[in-house]
């Protein structure tokens, strides 16, 4: 590897950029959401953690699938739960349960993560 290209197998779905950016996101906002208020433990708080967890829970359920038309719908469903997720952070500011810096910096992680998949489904194109 003497030209600096580094090649790197993926045999696995947490072997995909996608799926380990966005499984930080996923961290950040379970940490994060336990500082929000109790009365929204089955409100937002549930509904953040299930979006977010349901991005890379579709990129490796996607990765697994066999046929390019199955992967396709999985990483298309990761795609929209990041969008979802991103909504969700916009509320949580807009309530003031993040401050402007914390959504800044989640909203970031989640567009990396979110352009990530769409690299994925480029790429089953």
């Amino acid at each position: 590897m003497g030209n600096g290209i580094m090649t790197s197998k993926i045999s696995f779905f947490t072997d995909l950029k996608a799926w380990k950016k966005n499984h930080e996101l996923v961290i950040h906002i379970y940490k994060i959401t336990n500082s929000f208020p109790e009365d929204e433990r089955f409100g937002l708080i549930s509904q953040i953690r299930r979006s977010a967890s349901s991005i890379t829970a579709n990129i490796a359920e996607g990765f697994g699938r066999y046929h390019p038309k199955d992967k396709m719908k999985f990483y298309l469903q990761a795609r929209g739960s990041s969008t979802e997720t991103i909504n969700h952070l916009i509320l949580a500011k807009d309530l003031g349960y993040i401050s402007e810096d914390e959504y800044q910096a989640l909203k970031a992680h989640a567009y990396q993560g979110y352009q990530l998949v769409c690299g994925l489904t480029r790429a089953m194109r």
